[in-house]
């Protein structure tokens, strides 16, 4: 899973900086939907490692170097994704995209 991640994050990162280059809104557009995926993969990897963490207590380090690791490509995923933003507006002048579709529950609190 983390090895999806990886690649979603390179190719969301690439497709962006080509965007940005030819002054593509839509190729921007389509890397700004990708983001949920991302986030959605993250928030799945991130059940999987606690739960290998609950499970026995010495997969506890390499779970949270890979949880690290996971959210540090999720946040290239934002960072693409903000980017895109910035395109849409370059070309347009405008921002009527909706809000984006968040995925990452792992920051969430339930509600009370």
């Amino acid at each position: 899973m983390a090895i999806g991640q990886a690649e979603s994050s390179k190719s969301g990162a690439a497709d962006v900086l080509e965007a940005y280059r030819d002054g593509d809104a839509e190729r921007a557009l389509k890397v700004r939907a990708r983001d949920a995926e991302l986030d959605a993969q993250y928030t799945a990897l991130f059940r999987e490692l606690l739960t290998y963490m609950m499970e026995d207590a010495r997969n506890i380090t390499p779970c949270t170097h890979l949880l690290f690791m996971a959210k540090n490509l999720e946040r290239i995923g934002d960072h693409a994704t903000n980017i895109a933003e910035n395109i849409w507006f370059l070309v347009h002048g405008d921002q009527p995209l909706p809000p984006r579709d968040k995925r990452d529950e792992t920051s969430t609190t339930g509600s009370v």
